[in-house]
């Protein structure tokens, strides 16, 4: 069993939003000779009204083709997808891409070279008087930034602003639903972030349901109200980007959020703690204890995040450098204890150790998960 344990903890309920997309226990799949090869497997989830979601995963895992049966481009070999209410596919019928009343920014943009950023705009609003049209598309282009830019093409403009421009067009004709695939990814590091926030904000402006597909945590974070962690076709763990990174709920979410290591400890139910190389654990400060509880001693595997480590040159345990990164305002290290056993630790900057160089670290985490302890190669 690779699910951890939580205890029970009182908090309050949240209101929920009326729920406006749904995606119930869909199968998408594709022609494979004469079968039919199944990409994702009874997959589910829902989003209220003006939510943002997110599809998250490595490449591979179905996330875009789950957006592409939302948006119509596939058909569903079981299950139903819904939004406000209407039902949109189901294994009989699949309603066009058209009728759905669904805005899609691609990765790519797609936009008309030969129209300026404002014709890009309105090209879906020419049911529009040219009045409301007008309206509409100046509004949009004073949300995203691009007022000053209306006469220009899209080889004027930088990635940034060609991508939008590509948002702005979606949501001219106030879709239901927006889905934006990988919508980043041409753009440099730097600016994917800041976009994504940014875009976030015109979404919440708009009040404008979404959903992300994208492979960079980063993004999700920064842009999504809840996201789905996907692997091999399905979501293994529907959550808030929070709970993801402090309470995985099974090894390969821990593994695929954030940055860290597995550590094996021990479980001491008598002493209430949790046993490893760097010290122990009181198991009341909010550790996760995984496994049956009916073991007084229970090999673990605990999660250790970059930032439970703590550099103190006070400390007795001596960890050596053996990999570092720079990333300005601190260091990612890689450090080895004397076990052999590997860790991160993030370190401000201005503690510049060299490789080989030994420093002393100690346990700063006050939230750690374990795990059943992983059977031993033999």
């Amino acid at each position: 069993m690779n699910t951890p344990y939580f205890s029970p903890e009182v908090s309050e309920v949240p209101e929920v939003p009326e729920v406006h997309l749904r995606v119930q226990s869909i199968r998408v799949g594709y022609p494979l000779g004469r079968s039919i090869q199944e990409i994702v497997h009874g997959l589910s989830f829902s989003l209220g009204r003006g939510e943002i979601g997110c599809l998250l995963g490595p490449s591979g895992c179905g996330k875009t083709t789950v957006l592409r049966a939302i948006a119509g481009f596939e058909s569903v070999l079981d299950g139903s997808i819904s939004l406000g209410g209407r039902e949109l596919s189901n294994p009989t019928r699949t309603d066009a891409p058209e009728t759905r009343h669904v805005g899609v920014v691609f990765q790519d943009y797609a936009l008309f070279p030969h129209l300026s950023v404002w014709e890009n705009i309105a090209f879906g609003l020419r049911k529009l008087s040219a009045s409301e049209r007008k309206t509409r598309v100046d509004r949009l282009l004073g949300i995203v930034g691009l007022a000053t830019h209306a006469r220009q093409y899209p080889h004027e403009l930088s990635g940034g602003q060609q991508q939008r421009v590509a948002l702005a067009r979606a949501l001219a004709p106030q879709p239901d639903l927006l889905l934006l695939d990988e919508p980043f990814s041409n753009l440099d590091v730097d600016l994917r972030e800041r976009l994504a926030l940014e875009v976030r904000d015109i979404l919440k402006e708009l009040g404008t349901t979404a959903v992300l597909v994208t492979h960079d945590q980063h993004e999700a974070f920064a842009i999504a109200d809840q996201i789905g962690v996907m692997h091999q076709g399905v979501i293994v763990q529907w959550d808030n980007a929070y709970n993801l990174y402090h309470r995985p709920g099974d090894r390969f979410v821990a593994d695929f959020i954030g940055q860290g290591v597995f550590a094996p400890g021990t479980v001491d139910l008598p002493r209430q703690q949790v046993h490893i190389e760097l010290g122990s654990l009181p198991l009341w400060q909010g550790i996760d204890v995984c496994g049956t509880g009916d073991k007084e001693q229970e090999r673990v595997d605990v999660l250790l995040r970059a930032d439970d480590v703590i550099h103190d040159d006070a400390s007795s345990l001596q960890a050596e450098v053996v990999r570092k990164a720079f990333r300005g305002a601190e260091f990612l290290y890689t450090l080895k204890l004397p076990s052999g056993q590997a860790l991160l630790a993030l370190v401000p900057s201005h503690h510049d150790h060299a490789i080989g160089e030994k420093i002393g670290i100690r346990l700063g985490a006050d939230h750690v998960v374990t795990f059943p302890a992983e059977p031993e190669a033999s």
